[in-house]
Protein backbone atom coordinates (compact mmCIF):
# COMPACT_ATOMS: atom_id res chain seq x y z
CA UNK A 1 0.00 0.00 0.00
CA UNK A 2 2.91 2.65 0.48
CA UNK A 3 4.51 1.83 -2.56
CA UNK A 4 1.36 2.10 -4.10
CA UNK A 5 0.58 5.50 -2.67
CA UNK A 6 4.01 6.25 -3.47
CA UNK A 7 3.93 6.22 -7.27
CA UNK A 8 0.39 7.62 -7.25
CA UNK A 9 2.27 10.47 -5.58
CA UNK A 10 5.38 10.69 -7.82
CA UNK A 11 2.97 10.05 -10.95
CA UNK A 12 0.51 12.98 -9.83
CA UNK A 13 3.46 15.37 -9.05
CA UNK A 14 5.21 14.70 -12.36
CA UNK A 15 2.24 15.34 -14.79
CA UNK A 16 1.43 18.51 -12.90
CA UNK A 17 5.03 19.32 -13.14
CA UNK A 18 4.76 18.47 -17.30
CA UNK A 19 1.49 20.12 -17.45
CA UNK A 20 2.66 23.41 -16.33
CA UNK A 21 5.67 22.96 -18.47
CA UNK A 22 3.13 22.52 -21.46
CA UNK A 23 0.32 25.25 -21.02
CA UNK A 24 3.95 27.91 -21.15
CA UNK A 25 5.81 29.03 -23.54
CA UNK A 26 9.50 27.20 -21.95
CA UNK A 27 11.84 30.94 -21.92
CA UNK A 28 14.72 31.38 -23.44
CA UNK A 29 16.93 32.03 -20.52
CA UNK A 30 19.74 29.04 -19.93
CA UNK A 31 20.14 29.85 -16.41
CA UNK A 32 16.56 30.61 -15.23
CA UNK A 33 15.50 27.04 -17.28
CA UNK A 34 18.28 25.45 -15.44
CA UNK A 35 17.19 26.59 -11.56
CA UNK A 36 13.59 25.56 -12.59
CA UNK A 37 14.91 21.90 -13.40
CA UNK A 38 17.01 21.18 -10.08
CA UNK A 39 13.50 22.81 -8.20
CA UNK A 40 11.59 20.28 -9.67
CA UNK A 41 13.89 17.31 -9.41
CA UNK A 42 14.54 18.15 -5.72
CA UNK A 43 10.55 18.42 -5.36
CA UNK A 44 10.41 14.82 -6.75
CA UNK A 45 13.15 13.08 -5.02
CA UNK A 46 11.82 14.69 -1.55
CA UNK A 47 8.28 13.54 -2.01
CA UNK A 48 10.03 10.11 -3.03
CA UNK A 49 11.87 10.17 0.05
CA UNK A 50 8.96 11.33 2.83
CA UNK A 51 7.37 8.37 1.80
CA UNK A 52 9.94 5.78 0.97
CA UNK A 53 12.65 6.65 3.59
CA UNK A 54 13.36 4.73 6.65
CA UNK A 55 11.47 6.01 9.97
CA UNK A 56 13.44 7.24 12.76
CA UNK A 57 13.11 7.56 16.38
CA UNK A 58 11.21 10.08 16.23
CA UNK A 59 7.09 10.38 15.73
CA UNK A 60 5.78 13.35 16.21
CA UNK A 61 4.26 15.22 14.53
CA UNK A 62 4.40 12.69 12.12
CA UNK A 63 7.47 10.48 10.45
CA UNK A 64 6.94 11.76 7.68
CA UNK A 65 7.86 15.13 9.13
CA UNK A 66 11.57 13.76 10.24
CA UNK A 67 11.76 11.71 6.65
CA UNK A 68 11.40 15.29 4.59
CA UNK A 69 14.49 16.62 7.25
CA UNK A 70 16.09 13.37 6.09
CA UNK A 71 15.85 13.84 2.77
CA UNK A 72 16.83 17.46 2.80
CA UNK A 73 19.77 16.45 4.40
CA UNK A 74 20.95 14.18 1.58
CA UNK A 75 19.90 17.11 -0.75
CA UNK A 76 22.17 19.58 1.35
CA UNK A 77 25.17 17.38 1.26
CA UNK A 78 25.30 17.07 -2.87
CA UNK A 79 25.24 20.57 -2.50
CA UNK A 80 28.33 21.00 -0.53
CA UNK A 81 30.15 18.32 -2.20
CA UNK A 82 29.24 20.58 -5.56
CA UNK A 83 30.43 23.67 -4.05
CA UNK A 84 33.56 21.73 -3.00
CA UNK A 85 34.74 20.56 -6.61
CA UNK A 86 34.08 24.38 -8.14
CA UNK A 87 37.22 26.81 -7.54
CA UNK A 88 36.81 29.36 -5.57
CA UNK A 89 35.95 32.50 -7.56
CA UNK A 90 33.07 30.12 -9.56
CA UNK A 91 32.01 28.83 -5.84
CA UNK A 92 31.70 32.02 -4.97
CA UNK A 93 29.94 33.51 -7.90
CA UNK A 94 27.56 30.33 -7.95
CA UNK A 95 26.07 31.60 -4.47
CA UNK A 96 24.26 34.40 -7.21
CA UNK A 97 22.04 31.81 -8.51
CA UNK A 98 20.46 31.90 -4.93
CA UNK A 99 20.65 35.26 -4.10
CA UNK A 100 21.80 38.32 -6.93
CA UNK A 101 22.76 40.42 -3.50
CA UNK A 102 25.78 37.53 -3.07
CA UNK A 103 28.73 36.78 -4.45
CA UNK A 104 29.94 40.43 -3.20
CA UNK A 105 32.75 40.76 -0.55
CA UNK A 106 31.52 41.92 2.66
CA UNK A 107 33.55 43.41 5.55
CA UNK A 108 32.94 41.57 9.07
CA UNK A 109 31.99 43.40 11.71
CA UNK A 110 33.97 43.90 14.73
CA UNK A 111 32.61 43.58 18.10
CA UNK A 112 35.49 44.67 20.25
CA UNK A 113 36.98 48.05 20.27
CA UNK A 114 35.96 50.28 23.18
CA UNK A 115 34.60 47.55 26.00
CA UNK A 116 33.99 50.15 28.65
CA UNK A 117 30.82 49.49 29.85
CA UNK A 118 30.23 53.25 31.43
CA UNK A 119 31.84 55.78 28.49
CA UNK A 120 32.06 58.85 30.29
CA UNK A 121 33.63 60.32 27.00
CA UNK A 122 30.32 60.30 25.64
CA UNK A 123 27.66 62.45 27.85
CA UNK A 124 25.00 62.04 25.37
CA UNK A 125 24.90 58.35 25.95
CA UNK A 126 27.40 56.79 28.17
CA UNK A 127 25.82 53.21 27.81
CA UNK A 128 26.17 53.01 24.18
CA UNK A 129 28.61 50.26 24.04
CA UNK A 130 26.30 47.70 25.50
CA UNK A 131 23.15 49.23 23.40
CA UNK A 132 25.69 48.04 20.46
CA UNK A 133 25.61 44.40 21.23
CA UNK A 134 22.31 44.30 21.79
CA UNK A 135 21.09 43.27 18.18
CA UNK A 136 19.14 40.36 16.75
CA UNK A 137 21.77 37.83 17.90
CA UNK A 138 21.36 38.06 21.56
CA UNK A 139 17.60 36.60 20.87
CA UNK A 140 19.16 34.59 18.32
CA UNK A 141 21.56 33.07 21.12
CA UNK A 142 18.96 32.44 23.90
CA UNK A 143 16.64 30.29 21.77
CA UNK A 144 19.65 28.32 19.63
CA UNK A 145 20.89 27.39 23.63
CA UNK A 146 17.27 26.28 24.50
CA UNK A 147 16.88 24.38 21.16
CA UNK A 148 20.46 22.46 22.01
CA UNK A 149 19.56 22.00 25.74
CA UNK A 150 16.63 19.54 24.09
CA UNK A 151 18.59 18.27 21.54
CA UNK A 152 21.69 17.27 24.03
CA UNK A 153 19.26 16.93 27.21
CA UNK A 154 22.32 17.03 29.85
CA UNK A 155 23.82 20.38 32.01
CA UNK A 156 27.36 20.22 32.29
CA UNK A 157 27.64 18.77 28.77
CA UNK A 158 25.76 22.58 27.56
CA UNK A 159 27.69 24.19 29.59
CA UNK A 160 30.87 22.22 28.44
CA UNK A 161 30.23 23.69 24.83
CA UNK A 162 29.21 26.79 25.76
CA UNK A 163 32.14 27.91 27.58
CA UNK A 164 34.90 25.87 25.17
CA UNK A 165 33.31 27.95 22.24
CA UNK A 166 33.91 31.14 23.94
CA UNK A 167 37.42 30.07 24.18
CA UNK A 168 37.75 29.32 20.83
CA UNK A 169 36.39 32.97 20.06
CA UNK A 170 39.33 34.11 22.16
CA UNK A 171 41.97 31.46 20.58
CA UNK A 172 40.65 32.29 16.47
CA UNK A 173 39.86 36.04 16.77
CA UNK A 174 43.13 36.78 14.71
CA UNK A 175 41.48 34.70 12.20
CA UNK A 176 38.09 36.32 11.99
CA UNK A 177 37.67 39.90 13.34
CA UNK A 178 34.01 39.18 14.51
CA UNK A 179 35.14 36.72 17.06
CA UNK A 180 37.17 39.90 18.29
CA UNK A 181 34.58 40.64 21.57
CA UNK A 182 34.97 42.25 24.79
CA UNK A 183 35.17 40.43 28.10
CA UNK A 184 32.05 41.54 29.39
CA UNK A 185 30.40 40.54 26.08
CA UNK A 186 32.05 36.72 26.14
CA UNK A 187 31.15 35.59 29.88
CA UNK A 188 28.25 38.03 30.62
CA UNK A 189 26.25 38.62 28.02
CA UNK A 190 26.65 35.50 26.05
CA UNK A 191 27.91 32.22 28.52
CA UNK A 192 25.61 33.92 31.52
CA UNK A 193 22.60 35.63 30.05
CA UNK A 194 22.20 34.39 26.55
CA UNK A 195 23.43 31.10 26.81
CA UNK A 196 22.47 30.38 30.79
CA UNK A 197 19.44 31.89 30.33
CA UNK A 198 18.52 29.44 27.19
CA UNK A 199 20.30 26.47 28.78
CA UNK A 200 18.12 27.42 32.12
CA UNK A 201 15.04 27.29 30.53
CA UNK A 202 15.23 24.29 28.45
CA UNK A 203 16.17 22.25 31.30
CA UNK A 204 13.15 23.47 32.93
CA UNK A 205 11.80 22.46 30.04
CA UNK A 206 12.98 19.01 29.91
CA UNK A 207 11.31 18.62 33.31
CA UNK A 208 8.14 19.07 32.53
CA UNK A 209 8.62 16.75 29.73
CA UNK A 210 9.74 14.22 32.11
CA UNK A 211 6.89 14.46 34.32
CA UNK A 212 4.37 14.60 31.61
CA UNK A 213 1.99 11.60 31.58
CA UNK A 214 2.29 9.79 28.04
CA UNK A 215 -1.26 8.53 27.76
CA UNK A 216 -2.43 9.16 23.75
CA UNK A 217 -6.40 9.23 23.26
CA UNK A 218 -7.60 9.25 19.43
CA UNK A 219 -8.88 12.22 18.54
CA UNK A 220 -12.55 11.84 17.55
CA UNK A 221 -12.62 9.79 20.58
CA UNK A 222 -12.31 12.81 22.92
CA UNK A 223 -16.04 14.50 23.32
CA UNK A 224 -15.35 18.07 24.46
CA UNK A 225 -13.93 20.81 21.66
CA UNK A 226 -11.30 22.13 24.52
CA UNK A 227 -9.91 18.32 24.99
CA UNK A 228 -9.52 17.87 21.04
CA UNK A 229 -7.47 21.31 20.71
CA UNK A 230 -5.13 20.22 23.72
CA UNK A 231 -4.93 17.23 21.98
CA UNK A 232 -4.41 18.76 18.57
CA UNK A 233 -1.65 20.98 21.02
CA UNK A 234 0.25 17.79 22.51
CA UNK A 235 0.35 16.26 18.58
CA UNK A 236 3.91 18.41 18.69
CA UNK A 237 5.15 17.37 22.25
CA UNK A 238 6.90 13.79 22.48
CA UNK A 239 4.70 10.42 21.93
CA UNK A 240 7.01 9.01 24.84
CA UNK A 241 9.53 10.34 26.81
CA UNK A 242 13.19 8.98 26.92
CA UNK A 243 15.69 11.00 30.10
CA UNK A 244 19.16 11.23 28.47
CA UNK A 245 21.97 9.68 31.15
CA UNK A 246 25.44 10.13 29.40
CA UNK A 247 27.08 9.02 32.17
CA UNK A 248 30.83 9.86 30.41
CA UNK A 249 33.00 8.57 33.64
CA UNK A 250 31.83 5.36 33.28
CA UNK A 251 33.19 3.76 30.25
CA UNK A 252 36.06 4.76 28.11
CA UNK A 253 33.67 4.15 25.30
CA UNK A 254 31.30 6.52 26.41
CA UNK A 255 34.28 9.08 27.08
CA UNK A 256 35.35 9.19 23.76
CA UNK A 257 32.11 9.09 22.50
CA UNK A 258 30.80 12.23 24.94
CA UNK A 259 34.19 14.11 23.37
CA UNK A 260 33.49 13.24 19.93
CA UNK A 261 29.76 14.71 20.19
CA UNK A 262 31.53 17.94 21.79
CA UNK A 263 33.94 18.20 18.90
CA UNK A 264 31.77 17.84 16.66
CA UNK A 265 29.06 20.38 18.11
CA UNK A 266 31.86 23.11 18.12
CA UNK A 267 32.84 22.36 14.65
CA UNK A 268 29.59 22.69 13.45
CA UNK A 269 29.79 26.39 15.11
CA UNK A 270 32.25 27.46 13.84
CA UNK A 271 31.52 26.27 10.37
CA UNK A 272 28.96 28.65 10.83
CA UNK A 273 31.36 31.73 10.69
CA UNK A 274 33.87 30.37 8.71
CA UNK A 275 31.36 29.28 5.69
CA UNK A 276 29.85 32.87 6.09
CA UNK A 277 33.07 34.51 5.62
CA UNK A 278 34.55 32.18 2.99
CA UNK A 279 31.45 32.59 0.92
CA UNK A 280 30.85 36.18 1.43
CA UNK A 281 27.24 35.79 3.15
CA UNK A 282 26.02 38.63 5.67
CA UNK A 283 25.55 36.78 8.94
CA UNK A 284 21.83 38.50 8.77
CA UNK A 285 21.14 36.88 5.27
CA UNK A 286 17.98 34.00 5.31
CA UNK A 287 20.57 31.37 4.25
CA UNK A 288 22.68 31.67 7.44
CA UNK A 289 19.21 31.50 9.58
CA UNK A 290 18.07 28.46 7.14
CA UNK A 291 21.35 26.29 7.70
CA UNK A 292 20.12 26.76 11.64
CA UNK A 293 17.00 25.39 11.53
CA UNK A 294 18.38 22.73 9.48
CA UNK A 295 20.74 21.84 12.15
CA UNK A 296 18.18 22.33 14.81
CA UNK A 297 15.53 19.38 13.32
CA UNK A 298 18.65 17.26 12.06
CA UNK A 299 20.76 17.45 15.18
CA UNK A 300 17.53 16.58 17.85
CA UNK A 301 17.54 13.03 15.58
CA UNK A 302 21.12 12.68 15.10
CA UNK A 303 21.32 12.82 19.14
CA UNK A 304 18.43 10.78 20.02
CA UNK A 305 20.39 8.05 17.71
CA UNK A 306 23.56 8.26 19.08
CA UNK A 307 22.44 8.23 22.54
CA UNK A 308 20.43 4.94 21.61
CA UNK A 309 23.31 3.34 20.14
CA UNK A 310 25.43 3.82 23.36
CA UNK A 311 22.82 2.95 25.61
CA UNK A 312 21.41 -0.03 23.88
CA UNK A 313 23.97 -1.77 21.40
CA UNK A 314 22.78 -4.76 21.56
CA UNK A 315 19.34 -3.48 20.08
CA UNK A 316 20.47 -0.32 17.92
CA UNK A 317 23.79 -2.41 16.39
CA UNK A 318 24.34 0.14 14.10
CA UNK A 319 24.62 4.29 14.13
CA UNK A 320 21.50 5.86 12.65
CA UNK A 321 21.62 7.21 9.11
CA UNK A 322 20.74 10.82 10.74
CA UNK A 323 23.69 10.69 12.59
CA UNK A 324 26.14 9.86 9.42
CA UNK A 325 24.67 12.70 7.31
CA UNK A 326 25.01 15.23 10.26
CA UNK A 327 28.87 14.32 10.57
CA UNK A 328 29.05 13.99 6.92
CA UNK A 329 27.73 17.49 6.66
CA UNK A 330 29.93 18.79 9.26
CA UNK A 331 32.87 17.79 7.68
CA UNK A 332 32.20 18.32 4.22
CA UNK A 333 31.72 22.09 5.41
CA UNK A 334 35.10 21.83 6.82
CA UNK A 335 36.84 20.84 3.67
CA UNK A 336 34.90 23.62 2.51
CA UNK A 337 36.45 26.07 4.46
CA UNK A 338 40.12 24.57 4.12
CA UNK A 339 39.73 24.72 0.17
CA UNK A 340 37.99 28.33 -0.31
CA UNK A 341 40.51 30.26 2.30
CA UNK A 342 43.75 27.80 3.81
CA UNK A 343 45.76 31.39 4.36
CA UNK A 344 42.91 32.00 7.20
CA UNK A 345 43.03 28.57 8.32
CA UNK A 346 47.07 28.78 8.92
CA UNK A 347 47.29 31.96 10.51
CA UNK A 348 49.44 30.77 13.20
CA UNK A 349 48.14 31.22 17.07
CA UNK A 350 49.57 33.51 18.99
CA UNK A 351 52.16 31.41 21.27
CA UNK A 352 50.20 31.89 24.68
CA UNK A 353 47.28 30.74 23.15
CA UNK A 354 49.31 27.74 21.91
CA UNK A 355 50.52 26.94 25.44
CA UNK A 356 47.38 26.88 26.99
CA UNK A 357 45.99 24.54 24.48
CA UNK A 358 48.37 22.17 25.25
CA UNK A 359 48.46 22.57 28.91
CA UNK A 360 44.39 22.01 28.48
CA UNK A 361 45.08 18.53 25.98
CA UNK A 362 47.43 17.27 28.63
CA UNK A 363 45.08 17.52 31.68
CA UNK A 364 42.50 16.00 29.45
CA UNK A 365 44.83 13.10 28.80
CA UNK A 366 46.43 12.54 31.80
CA UNK A 367 42.64 12.71 33.63
CA UNK A 368 41.56 9.65 30.65
CA UNK A 369 45.04 7.78 31.83
CA UNK A 370 44.17 8.35 35.23
CA UNK A 371 40.12 7.31 35.25
CA UNK A 372 40.60 4.63 32.87
CA UNK A 373 43.87 3.14 33.47
CA UNK A 374 45.89 3.76 36.39
CA UNK A 375 42.73 4.49 38.84
CA UNK A 376 40.97 0.68 37.69
CA UNK A 377 44.50 -0.89 38.15
CA UNK A 378 45.22 0.53 41.66
CA UNK A 379 41.37 -0.55 42.70
CA UNK A 380 42.19 -4.24 41.48
CA UNK A 381 45.19 -4.47 43.30
CA UNK A 382 43.47 -3.41 46.67
CA UNK A 383 40.89 -5.25 45.90
CA UNK A 384 43.26 -8.24 45.49
CA UNK A 385 45.39 -7.45 48.79
CA UNK A 386 42.04 -6.86 50.59
CA UNK A 387 41.01 -10.50 49.59
CA UNK A 388 43.98 -11.93 50.24
CA UNK A 389 43.80 -10.57 54.11
CA UNK A 390 40.39 -11.73 54.33
CA UNK A 391 41.78 -15.10 53.36
CA UNK A 392 44.32 -14.93 56.02
CA UNK A 393 42.65 -13.48 58.76
CA UNK A 394 40.12 -16.90 58.07
CA UNK A 395 42.61 -19.09 57.44
CA UNK A 396 44.10 -18.08 61.29
CA UNK A 397 40.41 -17.66 62.78
CA UNK A 398 39.80 -21.57 61.92
CA UNK A 399 43.77 -22.25 63.27
CA UNK A 400 42.82 -20.77 66.78
CA UNK A 401 39.56 -22.26 67.31
CA UNK A 402 40.56 -25.94 67.13
CA UNK A 403 38.82 -26.76 70.59
CA UNK A 404 35.48 -27.68 70.16
CA UNK A 405 34.45 -26.35 67.20
CA UNK A 406 34.46 -28.76 63.96
CA UNK A 407 36.58 -28.68 60.88
CA UNK A 408 37.42 -30.53 58.21
CA UNK A 409 40.36 -32.77 57.24
CA UNK A 410 40.87 -35.05 54.31
CA UNK A 411 41.59 -38.76 55.44
CA UNK A 412 44.75 -40.27 54.04
CA UNK A 413 43.19 -43.07 51.89
CA UNK A 414 41.43 -40.51 49.86
CA UNK A 415 39.19 -37.77 49.22
CA UNK A 416 36.55 -37.94 51.50
CA UNK A 417 36.62 -35.51 54.56
CA UNK A 418 35.63 -36.74 57.92
CA UNK A 419 34.78 -34.29 61.00
CA UNK A 420 36.76 -34.31 64.20
CA UNK A 421 35.95 -34.19 67.02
Amino acid sequence: FRRAHTLTVLFILTCALGYVTLLEETPQDTAYNTKRGIIASILVFLCFGVTQAKDGPFSRPHPAYWRFWLCVSVVYELFLIFILFQTVQDGRQFMKYIDPHLGVPLPERDYGGNCLIYDPGNESDPFHNIWDKLDGFVPAHFFGWYLKTLMIRDWWMCMIISVMFEFLEYSLEHQLPNFSECWWDHWIMDVILCNGLGIYCGMKTLSWLSLKTYKWQGLWNIPTYKGKMKRIVFQFTPYSWVKFEWKPASSLRRWLAVCGIIFVFLLAELNTFYLKFVLWMPPEHYLVLLRLVFFVNVGGVAMREIYDFMDDPKFHKKLGQQAWLVAAITATEFLIVVKYDPYTLTLSLPFYITQCWILGIILVLTWTAWRFFIRDITLRYKEIRRQKQEHRHEKDKCLSNGDGHSALLEEPNGNKPRERK
